[in-house]
Order: structure tokens, then C-alpha cells, then sequence
């Protein structure tokens, strides 16, 4: 039933259409296209959500059944893959945790990296973090970000959309990651970064991650301690393979 499309069903047209759109379209529309109309493209095609999330306090712009690229053929989307139209688990418990424990943002400088919607951007400002950097690739997350941010009252990030992990760190005192670890190749580029970070800068990470396979099996595992652990609400169970709870945890390598 088309009423029962889930994100898992989305994401999985995502991975296997989206790739039809040619390169020189994306160019078109990723860097070349208007913030305004960005935006007034993205506001007409997601809906604002609150609940059915670990932070109903947060609101964001997302894809939900209502919308009409949940059942439209993903051969018409314009863009790169929207991945920063879903609140993915990781991410939801990273944030959670943030709001949960403010001082940890409170005064510091704050790099989301893989930023998507960027709920985790969003709760380390509401944390009173002293500078938040939002990094992702997608130039229409970027955008997105900004009006998720003006959503909850609150001025935008510096929104970066260069590829940070190809580049020598800079000194954030937090780093946070939702959701990063579901490739082994990235897993591992990561894993190579974020030692480059904590032995230069001193940085603290955090990774948000409901526990997928690439994440499990990975040599990055052993290094990291679980700082909580959240129970998904039942929707987003069904839109991540029955994934039941995300988790946070605290990255210490033995450099």
C-alpha cells in the first residue's frame, strides 16, 4: 500500500535510481540554482516533522508520506541522493544524547561532519556551543540545514560543503558523527581522519550509530566506548531493517 511507503523502501529507490540523473543535471541543479530556489523547492516537497524521533523538541524538514517524491518515480528527482531528507537513527541519538548533556557542547567548537538535516548542528547550538560548523558534501543539505536551523529559532552553522576528511584537521574540540560508518572504505578513511584530529587537536568524537554490520565489524570498534543507548520509536524501526535502539559512543584511539 502506497500509505505504508517507508524511508527504507525510499532509500533503497534512492541507492538504485537516483544514479540515472547525468552529471550534468546535478551540476545544474546542485551548484548552479538559486538559494532561494533551493529552498522554495525543498519546502514544497518535504513536511515539517516533530515526534516519532528521539528529540521531539527539534523540528525538521523532512520526507514523509505526504510528500510527493515518497511515491513519485525517482528518475524526476533534480538532485543528488536526499539523504538529508530522513532523521537517520544514528543521528537521532547523537542529538538526543547532546541535548541530554549540554555541557558537553556548552563553550566549544563543534564540527558535524556528514551533517545532513543537521539535527546534531541544530542540538549543539541549542547547547550553547560556542561556534558549530555543519559539513556535508550536498550542497542542498547545506541548505536544508539553514532552514532547519531558522525552524527551531536559531541562526545557522557555517555550512561547509567541501569534503573535510580529504583536508588536515582543524581544531574542533568536538566532533560529532551520525550515521558515517556504512561503507567500509569511508569507515576506514574515517578512522584514518579522526586519529589525525584527536593527535593533533586533542578532539573529542562522538559517533551516533544503531549498531549496522559495517559499523560492528569494523577494527574502529574495539576503540570506543558506549556513552548511552536509546529505544527507536516503532516507525523508525520499520524504516531501518528493525533496527531497535542507536547508540553514542566516545572514540579513543591508542595513539
Amino acid at each position: 500500500m502506497l500509505g505504508l511507503l517507508t524511508s527504507q523502501r525510499l532509500t533503497r529507490c534512492v541507492k538504485a535510481c537516483f544514479k540515472s540523473v547525468t552529471q550534468t543535471e546535478k551540476c545544474f541543479s546542485n551548484s548552479c540554482q538559486s538559494d532561494e530556489h533551493l529552498r522554495r523547492f525543498i519546502s514544497e516537497n518535504t513536511e515539517i516533522v516533530t515526534g516519532q524521533s528521539l528529540t521531539p523538541d527539534i523540528k525538521l524538514r523532512l520526507f514523509t508520506s505526504s510528500c510527493r517524491f515518497w511515491f513519485e518515480r525517482p528518475e524526476l528527482w533534480p538532485f543528488d541522493d536526499p539523504y538529508w531528507a530522513i532523521y537517520w537513527p544514528g543521528g537521532q541519538a547523537l542529538s538526543r544524547y547532546l541535548l541530554d548533556n549540554p555541557a558537553v557542547c556548552r563553550g566549544n567548537t563543534v564540527l558535524d561532519l556528514g551533517s545532513g538535516c543537521g539535527a546534531s548542528a541544530i542540538a549543539a547550538k541549542l547547547c550553547g556551543a560556542a561556534h558549530v560548523v555543519a559539513n556535508d558534501i550536498d550542497p542542498v543539505a547545506a541548505v536544508a540545514t539553514r532552514m532547519n536551523c531558522e525552524l527551531n529559532g536559531l541562526e545557522p552553522p557555517v555550512c561547509v560543503t567541501d569534503n573535510m576528511i580529504d583536508a588536515e584537521p582543524e581544531g574542533f574540540n568536538l566532533i560529532l558523527l551520525g550515521d558515517m560508518f556504512y561503507d567500509e572504505a569511508l569507515a576506514t578513511t574515517l578512522h584514518s581522519w579522526l586519529n589525525r584530529c584527536i593527535k593533533t587537536h586533542s578532539s573529542q568524537v562522538l559517533i551516533g550509530d544503531p549498531g549496522r554490520a559495517q559499523f560492528e565489524g569494523h577494527g574502529i570498534r574495539r576503540l570506543l566506548h558506549q556513552l548511552a543507548q536509546f529505544e527507536l520509536a516503532e516507525s523508525v524501526r520499520e524504516e531501518n531493517y528493525g533496527l531497535t535502539s542507536s547508540s553514542v559512543w566516545c572514540y579513543k584511539p591508542e595513539l
